[in-house]
């Protein structure tokens, strides 16, 4: 379980988070959504530790992310992220790309982690990948090699900062299907979207942030077809024009 408790972050005298609460239980998928700048990608760096908070906790199975003794490199293992930008490394192949972390963070041997590679760029729809360099892939493949990556460290959670933001529209429906495949499966996901319809149809629940603060949370489909919120109303109707 996931757990945010009036989280308040600033960048100089920008606020960015506002006293967000927000709790994320195992199993379930919740999707971010929310005009640019509301705080969304801001709230999963937090949760991973790549921003500190200024004030409030966040906890990961009963963890609290932020303090002093908390082994954050260990942490993280829990916590898959994929970014906006897949940042794969050029000079290495798919398997070697993804064999890297399970080499260096968990010391498996080299032969058990090119299996488990194997395994996860299977998964992703990439088995026929495997040796293949970055520059030789489409940006929808290179960030389901994103996606294996991170799934090869096993995690408990996975965290997507607008996985498809960078992709040509034609890509976009290969790396959202991944996404529902691992949410089908019953992976813990916290999601920022743009995509409307992967927020209603996958979703769990939907969060709408707004000027750093969480304005509406409730069941996928309730949020999305019988907003509360006036500028959650208006954000939906402008987001299906």
């Amino acid at each position: 379980m996931i757990i945010l408790e009036n989280v308040h972050k600033s960048f100089g005298s920008l606020k960015v988070l506002k006293g967000v609460n927000l709790t994320v239980h195992e199993g379930e998928v919740v999707s971010l959504i929310g005009a640019s700048g509301s705080g969304k990608s801001t709230l999963l760096y937090c949760i991973n530790g790549l921003e500190k908070i200024d004030s409030g906790r966040v906890t990961v199975d009963g963890t609290d992310v932020h303090a002093k003794g908390t082994d954050i490199n260990k942490l993280r293992q829990k916590l898959g992220t994929v970014f906006q930008q897949w940042n794969s490394f050029p000079h290495l192949t798919a398997l070697e790309n993804v064999a890297l972390a399970p080499r260096v963070v968990s010391k498996i041997d080299k032969a058990m982690a090119r299996e488990v590679a194997a395994a996860q760029l299977k998964r992703v729809g990439l088995s026929d990948k495997l040796d293949h360099y970055p520059s030789q892939m489409s940006g929808g493949q290179q960030q389901r090699l994103a996606i294996a990556r991170a799934l090869a460290m096993k995690p408990n959670y996975m965290l997507f900062d607008e996985a498809t933001s960078a992709l040509d529209p034609e890509l976009v429906t290969e790396v959202l299907d991944t996404m529902r495949m691992l949410a089908s499966e019953g992976m813990t996901m916290i999601v920022v979207t743009h995509e409307m319809s992967f927020a209603r149809d996958v979703s769990d629940r939907v969060a709408f942030f707004k000027q750093g603060v969480l304005a509406e949370i409730g069941p996928a489909r309730e949020v999305m077809e019988a907003p509360k919120d006036p500028d959650l109303q208006r954000f939906l109707s402008s987001s299906t024009r």
